[in-house]
């Protein structure tokens, strides 16, 4: 007997013919002799009903009010699921975040785990039920309910796996498996059969979104094996997520990656002097701008250089903002944005031990007639900052030339 946890979308509990649907793939893994647990994101379109309800009343809402709000979609969802294992001879029982407890910050609408107790859980599963738990949700330390942030069922499964030591996560979505690009713009992307921790962390938080980074972060940390699969072609194979040792063949480029939502942000002649820095991108943090990629010119003069880094495109006017407020401690004599860049990022476990890898991207990039305005890189991945216009050229050219179009 083994213990699995069980994820399902939106999309995949969008209806009531679809919540039958997920209630048989359930009973499948029941009908194998294993303890299941099942965690539900809200149907499809109602969370984003939920906001604009409580944004047509209060749009300076307290967050706590506001987690009260949304965490509803999931509890009926969680509600209905259980009847439909019920109506189909499977004992069920329905858990709220605060009834397991899923005990998180009191960071209300973005919520961070902090310790699932496994007793409620256990205790369910050995009684020969299966817990269907509500995704997204919580209890904060104030008592009230918390929500995760878009995305938080991901995060919920993958923790609730971990607590209840399960042998695997299974994530159901509207997709089959993690792709080397987006098949929409790679028509020859293919489904990777597996994929390491480290190559998925990176391409969540570069842009695919296949899986929230949060849920990607736990699963290394705590080694739960996750694999994806589409709830409507559960047979199709998926991926798993797994060590990198457990991949024989280790690929110089996993997988292309790419974000559109990027902004770029320019300061010019600033002073170059220690400080300066902090001076900058304190009152960002301060404002909650979420900073990226950073480039700083070589001062010729050791007096004054320039900056640039970039940011969401949705926190552009906030950035620009705190730094016009911040002017006259920065310094800076003429500032400068562009909303229209994106960013394209190589993954790839196999960096750490194939040379060349950056000099083929920028080679590629250059015989496209494409400029590269911003470069970050990491351990195992490069990501350089283009116009957004040449984003699909891109892709798909690197997409062959690093041999992914090829099984």
């Amino acid at each position: 007997m083994a213990k699995i946890a069980m994820k399902f979308g939106g999309t995949s509990v969008a209806d009531l013919d679809r919540i039958r649907n997920v209630a048989q793939l359930v009973k499948k893994e029941v009908d194998r002799g294993h303890q299941v647990a099942v965690v539900v994101s809200a149907m499809s379109g109602e969370t984003n009903k939920l906001v604009g309800y409580i944004n047509a009343l209060s749009p300076h809402y307290d967050p706590r009010e506001y987690d009260t709000v949304v965490a509803a979609g999931e509890q009926v969802t969680c509600g209905l699921l259980a009847l439909a294992l019920g109506a189909i001879g499977i004992p069920a029982r329905s858990f709220l975040g605060w009834q397991i407890p899923i005990q998180t910050s009191a960071m209300h609408a973005s919520a961070r785990i902090e310790d699932i107790p496994p007793e409620n859980l256990d205790a369910c599963l050995a009684s020969g039920k299966v817990a269907v738990v509500a995704g997204f949700q919580g209890v904060a330390e104030d008592n009230r309910v918390s929500t995760l942030g878009r995305g938080g069922s991901d995060t919920s499964a993958v923790a609730v796996a971990a607590a209840m030591k399960a042998d695997r996560c299974d994530i159901y979505t509207d997709v089959d498996g993690v792709y080397t690009t987006d098949p929409r713009i790679a028509s020859k992307a293919r489904r990777m059969e597996k994929i390491a921790f480290e190559e998925m962390l990176e391409m969540a938080s570069l842009g695919a979104k296949v899986l929230q980074t949060r849920s990607v972060e736990i699963a290394m940390q705590h080694r739960v094996p996750v694999r994806v699969l589409s709830t409507f072609d559960p047979d199709a194979g998926g991926t798993l997520l797994c060590d990198e040792e457990d991949i024989v063949e280790k690929k110089p480029v996993t997988g292309i990656a790419y974000s559109r939502d990027e902004a770029k942000i320019s300061l010019m002649k600033i002073p170059d002097h220690p400080g300066i820095a902090a001076a900058i991108f304190g009152p960002l943090a301060n404002a909650g701008i979420n900073v990226d990629m950073i480039v700083q010119n070589i001062s010729e003069d050791g007096k004054r250089t320039d900056l640039t880094f970039t940011c969401p495109r949705t926190e552009l006017p906030r950035a620009l903002k705190a730094l016009e407020e911040a002017a006259p401690a920065i310094g800076y004599r003429e500032i400068t944005s562009d909303a229209n860049v994106a960013k394209i990022s190589i993954i790839g476990i196999g960096m750490r031990t194939h040379p060349g890898v950056a000099q083929t991207m920028f080679r590629t990039l250059s015989e496209k007639g494409i400029n590269i305005s911003v470069i970050s890189t990491s351990e195992i991945k490069v990501s350089v900052l283009i116009a957004e216009e040449y984003v699909e050229l891109a892709v798909r050219a690197l997409h062959s030339a690093y041999e992914l179009d090829v099984a």
